[in-house]
């Protein structure tokens, strides 16, 4: 176990930023300075639920994040501070269910209890845009297609440069990065890791990513669908699991596309549990507006409107592109990070105990060829339908934990309701004069 005050010794770290990530995803932390953090690392730092997106009260007591040392990371653009992921438990209690990385903790356990490892890589995209959020960032960004343009990526050199550097001194082991398919969009990519170390870097990856782009007078947002009529902000995941002996338990060259049967169960679980999963991989109303989304100017949306999978082919919801993997193409940038690695290994395992089937396999274009489908459900088509398929389905829900899905129903219902209640100006311009 790592000493955080021999780690700040030895780094030249002043501060330490106590950081977790609540139901709705957002970001919360506590500068700590050096000095206080070996009592900080046995106690925890005390926050008030309330104040955050955790279904708490202000009667309950303080919530202590525990720092978990194996996560932190000195800030490669402000080195004297380090940022550490932590665990969330209850003063004088026991763990907080309904937090995030306590949910995922407990199904890395029960993954390990069947010999198993789940690894994933993610794929967050993000726009840059001007400050106050309303415009890309970069107006010669004008082309039709602009996706992998050497032009618009090396415009924005100065950022992307500064991100990867991170993740190189990081030890993260990036290995590329590009211009996305929408104006103004961008991909970076690092090695994949055991699930909760993912779960970590992809934290910390939004928020230097936003740090940087800050440093620099732009904005980045991993909105699903910041820009009507451009492609969406997607985050796919790529999935694959590992043996105790080090084995691909979803490699078999013996088998079509190399996947192997124990692989073509957890698939069966995403498939199985798809329209609720979306809740959690597609979490925001806005999320909506990227998976159900009309043809873009670029000519697709990359993202996928129906349940089904494929081998390499990116117009369904999972293709499997080589042996021993598959990617879940569902997820955007709005997902939770902790969230999003925790619903897979649910899924997951729920599809190897039962030997799931994870049904017909479709090698059309789903975007032309999409209504000769039959007998795969549509994605929800907003969060309200995609709440109410969570809420149905038992299975995930105990899987995920009584008392993080009751929270989770309960404060995205309320947040749902806070949007039907909003007036928007479309109404006003669809009915105004009716």
């Amino acid at each position: 176990m790592t000493d955080l005050a021999a780690f700040a010794a030895d780094r030249g770290i002043k501060y330490f930023m106590i950081s977790y990530t609540d139901l709705f995803g957002a970001q919360r932390a506590k500068l700590v300075p050096a000095q206080a953090i070996a009592d900080m690392q046995r106690d925890g730092a005390g926050f008030a639920g309330f104040a955050t997106w955790l279904d708490l009260t202000p009667a309950h007591p303080d919530m202590m994040a525990l720092p978990d040392a194996a996560s932190v990371f000195q800030l490669p653009w402000k080195r004297d501070v380090a940022w550490v992921a932590s665990n969330c438990v209850m003063a004088g209690g026991g763990p907080l269910d309904q937090a995030p990385r306590n949910v995922l903790n407990r199904l890395v356990a029960e993954a390990a209890d069947l010999g198993l490892t789940v690894k994933t890589g993610v794929e967050p995209e993000f726009f840059l845009l001007t400050p106050e959020g309303t415009q890309i960032s970069d107006p010669a960004d004008t082309a039709v297609k602009p996706c992998y343009d050497q032009q618009a990526v090396m415009r924005r050199y100065d950022v992307i440069a500064e991100i990867c550097d991170a993740m190189l001194e990081l030890g993260w082991q990036p290995y590329q990065n590009d211009h996305e398919d929408a104006n103004g969009q961008f991909e970076m990519n690092w090695m994949y890791d055991n699930a909760l170390a993912t779960a970590d870097k992809h934290s910390f990856f939004k928020f230097m990513t936003r740090s940087i782009a800050e440093k620099h007078g732009l904005r980045a947002t991993f909105m699903p669908k910041p820009i009507m009529g451009l492609t969406g902000n997607g985050c796919h995941a790529h999935i694959s699991v590992w043996t105790d002996d080090g084995r691909n338990a979803f490699a078999d060259d013996s088998k079509d596309l190399s996947l192997s049967d124990p692989g073509r169960h957890f698939l069966g679980g995403i498939m199985k549990h798809a329209s609720a999963l979306a809740a959690i991989t597609n979490p925001t109303v806005n999320s909506y507006k990227r998976i159900n989304a009309p043809r873009t100017v670029s000519g697709a949306t990359w993202a996928p409107n129906s349940v089904t999978w494929t081998g390499n082919n990116r117009t369904h919801m999972v293709r499997v592109p080589g042996p021993g993997r598959f990617e879940l193409r569902l997820p955007d940038g709005a997902v939770n990070p902790y969230l999003l690695q925790a619903v897979i290994i649910a899924a997951g395992l729920s599809g190897l105990k039962s030997k799931a089937d994870p049904g017909k396999r479709w090698d059309i274009d789903m975007y032309a060829e999409g209504h000769t489908v039959t007998g795969a459900p549509k994605l929800p088509l907003n969060l309200l339908d995609a709440l109410r398929a969570y809420d149905a389905d038992g299975e995930l829900k105990a899987a995920m934990g009584s008392e993080f899905s009751a929270a989770y129903i309960k404060m995205k219902t309320q947040e749902w309701n806070a949007y039907t209640a909003h007036l928007t100006q479309w109404e006003r311009d669809t009915t105004l004069d009716i």
